[in-house]
């Protein structure tokens, strides 16, 4: 409390001006209080009519003294911090005035580092009537649907009305967790007054990187270089920043591509630095179309960046020369330059490696600085052992980083996304060290942007309406799913903790109570205290271990539980040692280190022996019989391990933020051709198809723990929406049905029907042009995305289901393919590239009945009369609807020069012929009618 500030029901109304006030979200003055301590009871206060009335009372004496002593110590403060003067927290005349001058609400240094931005209401209340006036709609057009059936195409009609309950449903899902979309804003400034200040050791928190690569052939070494560069240049302290790169295919070109980056490093670095260039990946600044001398006047600029973009080609001259020297291998396979065998000529069968290139002596750039850490990393592979694919490769970077620096945050990239904006790990620890919010946050995603897009995006590459619609809705409610990359972890989350529970504030009493309500209450609380029973230790599984600030960092279990035994903070059971190794292998460096939740480095004699243990949790088999996979880490069992590992992060009760910087974060390459682009989908969508038959399904696992309501719709669409692929190739059927047979699936419509289809699609644009709105999503990109929906869904997601079923039923497994990631040919030349795929075979058969369709479709009319036409524009708009979107893919399979691949004509015109010759044999053009009736007239003719 302050005593010496006025108490504000005493202040008169006319100088209500002179106190400091609290403004909270939405512009709504909050009543200002004292400043008190929470955890303090407070006690009643009698009133004393002498002083509370009298003496104090509107214009007296007293009362204007009080006013004027406080106005000359707020004069003091503002004086004081003006003038540099001494922290007011400590000692002095000025220790007892509150923590908030005359012009902020609260001291710089002690305001959140970030916070909420609702959508205005103007925008997202029209938005939430919408979707309401929809859902009824909806339920009155299937009330129609269902009561009044088409008798003579009851199987068309049964059929369509099951496809579109079926799309209904998957609009719920979709729509409902975009209900309470918000966006965030960070304070860069504030994270740097309370952390890093000029001339202090910086308090920043450490942050590892994780950068993956497989195979150099589709992920070109350059492109991983580029990554690498931009990780090492970023806005961060050097002490504090590490990069652990994986390399998974073992590749001797991976390892000596690395070691030249890290040479060139020592220049590109402290030339970033010194004149503050964006991007920080080499290839994507020198490659700007911009004016590169905006906002720079040191005069050697020009000069400087002359040589470095020389430096920066010798570079690319010399990572070349690796790449084509690597495309004959040698039958006694590769050498190290001492002339030992590369350990990894077997990829299959190899030991684990680890090399740091950074960060110890020699670790200096040409201007005798420190740069960050660089550890090249390859795990151990050997036959007969499920290695995991990205999820074990991530898993293994956590155990070896946790060895050698044990930051408490780590940071994901795929080895084709550069960092774009070199604060953005200084945007995410405006989230993660905000002592308001950052405790109980898993991971801080970032939306992924991407670069050599063509201009129309044909295949919906950028994925607008995902990362700028769904994404923000989903932080409203408990935060966006992880996404592969890009994504910033609290390392603590992903050894399974649950997250910490918020303590509930001790409840107050007020003075106008009777005293005997007061008593009453107090004493049932007492009553309710006693009934409360700890829980039993066999049940919670989750503990929590906070490092203390003066508590030194542990080697060993045995001295990480001396430690904890004087630590003030009582930890619910005991650390035992043999569950702390079942659970995290057979490691005490790494037991121990999963211990410390604000992270640091463990005791030991030498770097050589953390280099042993590191080379040991690396191994194929320190994982048997461990919870890696299942409870801890990167989650196993399936493709798409990312949807896995957030969703067990939230059930845990964590919450994720979901962060856009103006600048965009991270940029990464997209596939641009066709074949590609359906293959990387045809991999999310079998990843979700995994997860349905799974144990860790969002249908059925996770309830009772921290998992939201409307967070498991986001996930369980996630894992659903590729069974929609089935009624969306028949809905897509059913306009070449109809117009080749001349049934269709509704009767003849009445006026009252009219309105209900008329409402619907009205509702469904509506709905499209106010998400736009409040997402700011230009109206191409959800077009894109409408169409790509409609392309994936008959492709890349029907596909997945019947390998998803015969991975299941058969056993049959399904390889991974790696994405190819972008060369440097001639730009948007990938767009025209045709790669012969089975999934281009149902859209182009789907094509050819329609056009068939239509064509049969005004050939019956002509032949009909006008009285066919009238039912025939239904039909006709049905088939176009199925061609408007699927009209990028037909862009996409004619190609540059209109040749598309022979195979594809062939199966295509195969099937289009066989259903057509069906519906001929079934109903033909011509009118079936059996003539007139001939009768014996009696004449003899």
């Amino acid at each position: 409390m302050f005593p010496s500030s006025p108490m504000v029901d005493d202040i008169p109304p006319e100088q209500h001006a002179l106190v400091p006030s609290f403004v909270g979200g939405g512009g709504k003055r909050i009543h200002p209080l004292p400043y008190a301590d929470s955890n303090l009871p407070v006690q009643p206060r009698s009133m004393d009519p002498s002083k509370d009335i009298g003496s104090y009372g509107y214009g007296s004496v007293a009362w204007k003294e009080r006013m004027e002593s406080w106005k000359q110590k707020q004069e003091r403060l503002h004086q004081a911090r003006n003038d540099g003067g001494k922290d007011w927290n400590g000692d002095g005349d000025d220790a007892d005035l509150p923590l908030y001058d005359t012009r902020n609400s609260m001291d710089e240094a002690r305001q959140p580092l970030s916070r909420k931005v609702p959508i205005p209401s103007s925008l997202i209340n029209p938005y939430r009537m919408i979707i309401v006036i929809r859902l009824v709609i909806v339920c009155l057009f299937f009330h129609y649907r269902v009561m009044h059936p088409v008798h003579d195409a009851f199987v068309l009609w049964l059929i369509s009305v099951i496809c579109e309950i079926w799309f209904a449903m998957s609009w719920i899902l979709d729509q409902f967790p975009k209900w309470f979309p918000i966006e965030r804003e960070t304070y860069l400034d504030r994270l740097t007054l309370r952390f890093d200040k000029e001339g202090q050791p910086s308090q920043l928190a450490p942050v590892d990187f994780f950068v993956s690569t497989v195979d150099p052939a589709k992920e070109p070494p350059l492109v991983t270089a580029n990554t690498i560069l931009s990780i090492l240049a970023v806005d961060y302290p050097v002490d504090k920043l590490s990069c652990y790169v994986s390399d998974d295919g073992a590749a001797m070109l991976t390892f000596e591509g690395l070691s030249e980056t890290s040479e060139f490093a020592k220049k590109w670095v402290p030339f970033c630095k010194k004149y503050s260039i964006e991007p920080r990946a080499p290839e994507w600044y020198f490659q700007q179309k911009i004016d590169y001398l905006k906002d720079k006047v040191v005069p050697n600029f020009v000069r400087d960046r002359r040589a470095m973009k020389r430096e920066y080609e010798e570079f690319k001259i010399r990572i070349n020369a690796l790449v084509a020297k690597a495309q004959k291998v040698p039958e006694e396979g590769w050498t190290m330059q001492d002339g030992t065998p590369w350990p990894g000529n077997n990829v299959r069968d190899h030991p684990g490696m680890i090399q740091v290139f950074l960060g110890q002596s020699g670790g200096l750039d040409v201007e005798g600085n420190e740069l960050p850490r660089l550890v090249y990393v390859s795990r151990e592979k050997r036959p007969g052992y499920n290695h995991h694919k990205k999820a074990g490769a991530m898993n293994a970077l956590v155990r070896v980083s946790a060895v050698l620096t044990n930051a408490p945050y780590m940071l994901n990239l795929d080895c084709d996304h550069y960092v774009n904006n070199s604060k953005a790990v200084k945007e995410a620890m405006c989230f993660m060290m905000d002592p308001l919010v950052g405790k109980k946050v898993c991971y801080v995603q970032f939306p992924q942007r991407f670069d050599s897009i063509d201009r129309h995006d044909r295949y919906a590459n950028k994925n607008v309406v995902f990362f700028d619609i769904n994404m923000k809705g989903l932080d409203g409610i408990q935060g966006p799913i992880y996404v592969g990359t890009g994504c910033v972890f609290r390392r603590q989350a992903l050894y399974g903790y649950d997250a910490p529970k918020t303590k509930k504030p001790p409840s107050r009493t007020c003075n106008c109570w009777p005293k005997w309500c007061v008593c009453c209450f107090c004493f049932g609380n007492r009553k309710n205290k006693k009934k409360v029973t700890k829980p039993k230790t066999e049940k919670k599984k989750r503990l929590f271990f906070k490092k203390e600030e003066n508590q030194s960092p542990a080697y060993a279990l045995s001295e990480i539980d001396e430690a904890a035994a004087g630590a003030e903070t009582q930890k619910a059971g005991i650390v035992n040692q043999q569950k702390l190794e079942k659970k995290f292998g057979q490691s005490a460096v790494f037991v121990a280190s999963t211990l410390l939740e604000n992270g640091g480095t463990l005791r030991c004699d030498s770097p050589a022996s953390l280099l042993k243990e590191a080379i040991h949790v690396i191994g194929c088999g320190y994982e048997d019989k461990t919870d890696w996979g299942k409870e801890i880490g990167w989650i196993y069992g399936s493709v798409t391990e990312d949807i896995l590992t957030g969703f067990k992060m939230h059930c845990h009760g964590w919450r994720s933020i979901y962060c856009i910087p103006k600048r965009p974060a991270f940029k990464g390459s997209a596939p641009l051709n066709l074949s590609d682009r359906l293959n990387q989908v045809l991999r999310w969508a079998l990843g979700s198809i995994e997860i349905f038959f799974s144990n860790h399904c969002p249908l059925w696992y996770g309830y009772g723990g921290g998992l939201k309501f409307l967070e498991r719709f986001s996930y369980i669409n996630s894992i659903v929406y590729p069974w929609t692929s089935i009624p969306l190739l028949a809905y897509c059927t059913l306009p070449a049905i109809c117009l080749l047979t001349g049934k269709f699936i509704t009767p003849e419509l009445s006026n009252l029907a009219s309105i209900w289809y008329m409402s619907l699609f009205i509702c469904i644009f509506a709905t499209g042009i106010l998400e736009m709105r409040w997402a700011r999503v230009a109206v191409d990109d959800w077009w894109r995305n409408e169409q790509f929906w409609v392309i994936g869904g008959v492709s890349a997601h029907l596909f997945a289901v019947f390998q998803g079923l015969l991975k299941v039923i058969a056993g049959v497994d399904t390889s991974f393919t790696v994405t190819t990631k972008a060369g440097d040919d001639e730009e948007f030349s990938e767009l025209y590239t045709f790669k012969w795929t089975t999934l281009l075979i149902p859209p182009t058969t789907l094509l050819l009945l329609n056009f068939i369709g239509v064509v049969a479709g005004i050939s019956n009319a002509i032949n009909n009369g006008y009285e066919s036409w009238g039912p025939l524009f239904g039909k006709l708009f049905f088939a176009f609807w199925v061609i408007v979107h699927l009209y990028p893919f037909l862009k996409g399979l004619l190609g540059r020069q209109n040749r598309t691949p022979t195979i594809v004509i062939v199966w295509s015109i195969l099937l289009a012929s066989i259903i057509s010759l069906l519906w001929v044999r079934v109903n033909p053009f011509l009118a079936k009618t059996d003539g007139p009736l001939l009768e014996e007239c009696g004449l003899d003719c």
